[in-house]
This record gives structure tokens, C-alpha cells and sequence, in this order.
């Protein structure tokens, strides 16, 4: 790669114009009674230098502003929560390509709405996908000047770009990740068992981290005697369209275990990489991946705030805003998925993601009565197999999960660890991000953990306003939310007048595995 190709961050804008004397010392003072540092609650003073971006000291009491120079920008919080910024691993910001759908502007401001100071761009739906080293240079050129927090890539694995993989590894991606059953998109396709075993065989010794979307058709057997017949399944759905139940009947959770199951006998080729199931939805699967780590393999999960929120009973015949792949199961099933999470470390899922996956409002296909923003389209039926599946919710899943958290006595500790500490290592960001620590990034939260609000556009900040989370009532609101030391957005003040995106791309190289 020539030099003017070489892809770099690019850089924080000043506050002061050059070669203006600054008549404030250069640092930020955050203090509350309550901060997560280090992953555990106690009240905490944090000095952030704006040189470096970096937390340069804590001190485990609140200390008052006159303990600093005077006009040191000093806050104290109290009895509001400081939280490191939310790192989501799994987002789809859709630039360039179909920018309608999403955006790095609109995506990474409805992010820090929410929280999150980093998330990590998904391999498609933006076109071309990150799938060569030449598509990951146009998304960089997209991104340039337009986030509004930290930006990290994955790369793609699909059949015939095995030669780009390691290249990319190079640019900075933060791991790869393929689909096992059609992607529904055509330039993103699903890959073999021949293709998995080609990529895992090249990642094999290199610093990333290689991820699934976990689903596969499965043959079906029938025992007649002592015969067995094999199909396949059956090519149309049976139940009307319109029906959630027909539509999750289609994906069920053998798509899961048997695409894991799949993942699992390939893993030999690479001992030494470790392995993701995104989005995990089946708790079948659990006990698989469980067996799997116990025999050594270096596989890891998550799951999504909608699979721990949202229940299959409770949704309406043609809201398809419902709609993902895999599908949002059954109440019981939710229920298995946060008896898992709350397993501690001995627990097979260890971090939960938004998987913000957009589109136009249009192609939801919703019906009369569902939501009437978007009810005027003629083929607007309802349709789940027709509409596009995914869930838009970046910026909102700290207060999903808080919201579903209280019923089950969950803690700032826990979410702090499923959606900071750990997705940080899961990119292997875990020496800047996740955490509040002396020379790790100055990303901050300022969290009301007992606020409430009602989801609607102005809490909505994606593109397009199509949620299923809309008109509900959430528990805990974000108040504010700071990068590197900088506030970036206010619930009061919004993002401010005359400001400009503070985010980075963070295109350093994976230094070593997880």
C-alpha cells in the first residue's frame, strides 16, 4: 500500500483555536459518590488529562473543587453514577451505500445519547462491505469528520476473500465475521464449512477474533423402522404472514445448534483463535457452547438487549419492527438467557450488544394500526417474511437493560462488566476502553439510575424513528456522556451549538488474541 493509501484516525478537533493561549489548566474533574472504577462501586474523584484523552489519576473519595488550580473544569456529580462509556461491538452503521438507512453521523450521535463512547461498524449492509482491504478504505473515507464518538471495523469473511484477511488484520480491523444462512443482503454472502475451515486456517496465528452469525438450515430426519429419511424443510411457511408465531416457527432453535454444532467440529483448525457466536438467541445452544469450553475451545457469546426484553407472546400480529434474524423467542427463553448472564464468569454469555441493524421505514412493511408514521405504503401488510429483519436501538440498550435488570437485582457492576469491560476485551480494546482506570481513555457516563422516559423521536436519535421500543417506558437515562475527557452530549443541552463530531477511528492494530 502506497503512503497516501496508509489509513489513519483522524485526529481530535482543538477547543482553542491554534496558537490561542488556553486560560484553564488542561484537565477534566469528574467526582460523584458513586463510580464504577476498576469494575467495582465506591465514590471516586477522576482527573482526566485533555492532552492525552487519558484518566491520569483517581482518587477513591470526593474531592472538593478547591483542591484543584483554579478554573479546572470541576463536576460533581453526586448522587448521579459515573460509568465508563458503553462499548457496543455489534452495530450497523450502513456508510456508504445505504446511508438511508443509517449513518455514521446519526448512528454515532444516537450513541451517545445512550452512553456509548466506541462502537464497533458491522461488516455489511454498507456498500461495498468490509470484505477487502479496498472496501474497508472507502468506509474510512465515509466515516472521516462524521463521529461523533469512537469508531472501530470489522472485516468479512465470505467465500473467495480469504487473500484480504490478513491485510486487513494489518489496517486495524477488530476481528471478521460470516454468515452460515443467507445474510439478506447479495454483495454479503453466507459461507461453507470449506470456506470457514480456509479462514480459520489463515487467522490461525493472528491477533483477531473471528465471529458467526450462527444459523443453518438443518436436515430433517424421520425414523420409519429402521430407516431414516432425510429432506429438507419445507420451502414456504406454514400459518399466515402476518402472524409473529409463523414466523418464528421458520427460524427455530435447531438454526442455532446446528450451525454452533457446525462452528465446533471446525474449530480444530485454528486451537489457537478465539471464536464468537453473535447474537445468541437459543438457550439450547448454551449447553454446547459450555461443553465446548470446557474442553478447551476459545469460544465466547452475546447476546442482544432486544433478546432480554422483548418476548414472542407480546408482539402483535404485523409489527415487524420485531422482526430479526435469529428471532426474539419466547418468554421461557428469555428467562434462560438471564439465568445464563447472571452466571457471573461461569457463564456462557459474557456480553450484550445492541445489533442496531436499520433500515427505511418502508421496508418494515407495517400496517395500519401498528405505527401510522409509516402505514401509507401499498404493500404495507405486515409481512415478517417480506420486511427487512433487524432492531433499531443504539443509545438505548443501557436503559433496556437497566429497565429489565431491576426485576432480576441486577447492579452498575453488572452492566459495567457485560457492556464495557468485556465487550472492550472482545475487540481487544481492553488497555483503553471498558473501564475507568488510571491510562485508560477519559470515556465517562454520567447516569440517573432511578430517572424514567418514554421512547420517542427525541430519544431516538438513529435515522429512522421505527423502533419497537417506541412509546415504552424505560428506567435510567443517561445525563450525559463525555469522550476523552471532552463532553460530547447533555440530556439539558443536547450536543451543543457550534460543535463538531469528537470520535476517532480506531484503526490500530490488534496487538495480541483474547
Amino acid at each position: 500500500m502506497s503512503a497516501p493509501d496508509v489509513l489513519h484516525p483522524y485526529p481530535t478537533p482543538a477547543t482553542t483555536p491554534p496558537g490561542t493561549p488556553s486560560t484553564n489548566p488542561p484537565i477534566t474533574v469528574l467526582a460523584s459518590s458513586r463510580v464504577v472504577v476498576e469494575g467495582g462501586l465506591t465514590p471516586a474523584t477522576l482527573v482526566i488529562s485533555l492532552h492525552t484523552g487519558k484518566i491520569t489519576s483517581i482518587f477513591h473519595s470526593v474531592l472538593p473543587a478547591s483542591d484543584f488550580p483554579p478554573g479546572t473544569s470541576y463536576t460533581d456529580h453526586t448522587p448521579l453514577v459515573l460509568l465508563p462509556g458503553i462499548v457496543d461491538a455489534h452495530v450497523h452503521l450502513n456508510e456508504p451505500g445505504r446511508t438511508e438507512w443509517e449513518g455514521f453521523w446519526t448512528g454515532t450521535q444516537a450513541a451517545a445519547f445512550g452512553g456509548v463512547t466506541t462502537v464497533v461498524d458491522m461488516p455489511l449492509n454498507a456498500i461495498p462491505p468490509t470484505t477487502t482491504v479496498n472496501g474497508l478504505k472507502e468506509k474510512v473515507r465515509a466515516a472521516q469528520g462524521q463521529c461523533w464518538v469512537d469508531v472501530g471495523f470489522y472485516g468479512g469473511i465470505v467465500p473467495g476473500n480469504a487473500c484480504e484477511l490478513k491485510p486487513l488484520v494489518r489496517e486495524g480491523v477488530r476481528g471478521f465475521k460470516g454468515f452460515l444462512i443467507d445474510s439478506g443482503v447479495e454483495e454479503f454472502p453466507a459461507v461453507s464449512s470449506t470456506d470457514i475451515a480456509i479462514a480459520m486456517t489463515e487467522l490461525a496465528d493472528e491477533p483477531t477474533i473471528l465471529m458467526f452469525h450462527a444459523e443453518m438450515i438443518p436436515p430433517i430426519s424421520d425414523s420409519v423402522g429402521d430407516d431414516v429419511q432425510w429432506s429438507l424443510p419445507p420451502l414456504a411457511p406454514i400459518g399466515p404472514l402476518d402472524e409473529y408465531r409463523t414466523f418464528l416457527a421458520s427460524r427455530p432453535a435447531s438454526f442455532e445448534t446446528y450451525a454452533i454444532s457446525e462452528i465446533l467440529c471446525l474449530a480444530p483448525y485454528a486451537p489457537n483463535l478465539p471464536l464468537h457466536i453473535v447474537h445468541l438467541s437459543a438457550i439450547e445452544a448454551i449447553p454446547l457452547i459450555r461443553a465446548a469450553r470446557a474442553r478447551g475451545v476459545k469460544i465466547t457469546t452475546e447476546t442482544c438487549f432486544h433478546y432480554l426484553s422483548l418476548a414472542a407472546e407480546a408482539i402483535r400480529n404485523g409489527d415487524t419492527r420485531h422482526k430479526c434474524c435469529p428471532p426474539i423467542r419466547m418468554q421461557s427463553n428469555q428467562e434462560g438467557l438471564w439465568d445464563e448472564l447472571l452466571h457471573g464468569n461461569e457463564g456462557v454469555i459474557q456480553t450484550v450488544v445492541s445489533d442496531h441493524s436499520p433500515c427505511t421505514p418502508n421496508l418494515k412493511l407495517l400496517p395500519p394500526g401498528i405505527d401510522g408514521q409509516y402505514s401509507n405504503e401499498r404493500e404495507a401488510n405486515g409481512d415478517f417474511f417480506a420486511a427487512w429483519g433487524g432492531v433499531s436501538s443504539v443509545g438505548l440498550g443501557l436503559s433496556i437493560l437497566w429497565t429489565e435488570g431491576q426485576k432480576r437485582g441486577i447492579t452498575v457492576e453488572d452492566v459495567v462488566k457485560w457492556c464495557c469491560i468485556n465487550t472492550a476485551k472482545q475487540i481487544g480494546l481492553e488497555h483503553q476502553k471498558g473501564d475507568l482506570r488510571v491510562g485508560f481513555d477519559g470515556d465517562v457516563v454520567v447516569f440517573d439510575d432511578q430517572a424514567t422516559f418514554e421512547v420517542g423521536p427525541s430519544s431516538m436519535l438513529f435515522r429512522n424513528k421505527c423502533s419497537p421500543y417506541q412509546g415504552k417506558t424505560l428506567r435510567g437515562a443517561v445525563k450525559e456522556t463525555w469522550l476523552r475527557g471532552r463532553k460530547i452530549f447533555s440530556r439539558e443541552q443536547g450536543f451543543g451549538k457550534g460543535t463538531c463530531p469528537q470520535g476517532q477511528l480506531l484503526l490500530e492494530p490488534r496487538k495480541r488474541a483474547i
